[in-house]
């Protein structure tokens, strides 16, 4: 496994798959400095136009216009923690985008072989794994192309995929 640099990681979401990439979070909790900010807005009851996720909207809208899937699966507990609430309130615009999120009540997936990272799996050809600090907070990537990575993400994701329901679908406790 190689470390890969945010700007790489950006460019891989960008235009670094031809057919789809699909991405599995597993954490209840995660601390991205970009979105702590409007997470604590929304904690506050303030509003949040979610102009900032204007620049991944545009993406998304070019990978569907372009044939591109884009899908992701967050697995949490129940009831959901804060940040996942808070997540669940915010993506109706990438969904509109297009992207499919699914969510996975964590006691569905107790029989799932799992990697011990959150991923994003390009083209089944490529595996960025993002590592977290116990807070949540992002301390590196790495990126993979060992078929056994490979395969253990995919069939994850599918798994986790099977036993999840559409955003839409999905009604928090």
């Amino acid at each position: 496994m190689t470390s890969i640099t945010d700007d790489e990681f950006e460019l891989l979401l960008s235009s670094g798959f031809e057919r789809e990439t699909v991405h599995l979070e597993t954490r209840d909790c995660y601390g991205t400095a970009v979105e702590l900010p409007y997470m604590a807005k929304w904690e506050a009851g303030l509003p949040d136009d979610l102009e900032w996720l204007a620049g991944w909207c545009a993406s998304l809208r070019d990978h569907v216009a372009n044939g591109r899937s884009v899908r992701r699966a967050r697995i949490v507990s129940e009831p959901l923690s804060r940040y996942q609430r808070w997540s669940h309130s915010i993506a109706d615009p990438m969904i509109d985008a297009g992207e499919d999120i699914r969510w996975a009540p964590r006691r569905r997936v107790s029989s799932t072989a799992l990697p011990g990272n959150d991923f994003y799996l390009f083209d089944d050809r490529l595996v960025v794994f993002l590592h977290y600090s116990g807070d949540g907070l992002s301390t590196g990537k790495t990126a993979s192309t060992n078929p056994a990575d490979i395969t253990l993400c995919r069939d994850a994701f599918e798994d986790v995929w099977k036993l999840s329901t559409p955003h839409r679908d999905y009604r928090p406790d």
